[in-house]
This record gives structure tokens, sequence and C-alpha cells, in this order.
């Protein structure tokens, strides 16, 4: 089974690409110096506004995500698991983490990359405020 999404949102003058553990795109158009991890606004949707079927798709524990973040001509891919424990409930924010927690902003658990090891190419887009494209698959592993 393989379901996909493609999320639209854009960068923002304080983005800082610094987080160590996370990083995050977000329904909100505003953003302070504290989000570091936030390296996305104003996204056409969160975890609440995906699709039931890819929804239902990544709340397992045997499915991988495919992340692709694509911002004028830059591109990065990053590989997360999905969980059982998932709600995707969350109305604004998608946050991929390094960890294993779960709550309803979690999108992708022990994720290969975070904020702070996006291309820095790619951080520079996102602080000039161009738009972005992220592409979300869910395959089934093993």
């Amino acid at each position: 089974m393989k379901a996909q999404e493609y999320v639209r949102c854009r960068g923002h003058p304080l983005v800082l690409g610094t987080h160590p553990t996370t990083f995050e795109i977000t329904v909100e158009d505003h953003l302070t110096e504290n989000g570091n991890c936030i390296i996305g606004v104003a996204a056409d949707k969160g975890c609440a506004g995906l699709s039931p079927e890819f929804r239902q798709a990544l709340a397992s524990d045997d499915t991988i995500l495919h992340t692709r973040l694509e911002c004028d001509g830059v591109v990065a891919e990053i590989v997360s698991r999905g969980s059982a424990k998932m709600t995707l409930d969350h109305p604004t924010d998608m946050v991929w983490r390094k960890s294993m927690f779960v709550c309803g902003r979690t999108i992708g658990i022990l994720s290969d990359r975070v904020a702070l090891t996006l291309p820095r190419e790619l951080v520079k887009n996102f602080a000039a405020g161009k738009e972005m494209v992220v592409t979300l698959t869910v395959t089934h592993h093993g």
C-alpha cells in the first residue's frame, strides 16, 4: 500500500533551521526567533488536514514516510517512520522528530534529518520566504 499527499507552504525571514531534534511546518503565517524548528509557514494543511487514507496508512508501526522538501530548485529527502500511536489530529502543525515521541502534531519519528541537518542552501531559501512543496509518501516496510 502506498499513500501520497502534497503540502504547499512558504518560508519566512525568521526561519533559522537550527533545531537539533525536529523540524516543523505550520499553517500559522507568523514566526518568532524561538521557533528554530519551523521551516515552513502558511501551509495549506496541518496533520488533521491530511486525507483519512493517508493518516490511516501512516498510523502503523510498519510504515516508512518519505518526505521530499523542494524549494527554489533545492531538494532534501527525509526518511522517517510511522507509528500506531499517531493520531495526526493537530489542526495546524506537522512535526518530524529524531526521537520516538508521538503527539497529535507528529507526522514522522526516527527521522534521519532534522532542521539542523537540512542543506543550508535550502534553509537560506526558506529564510528568503520562497515557496516550498512538501511531498509525503507512505510505504509499508517489510
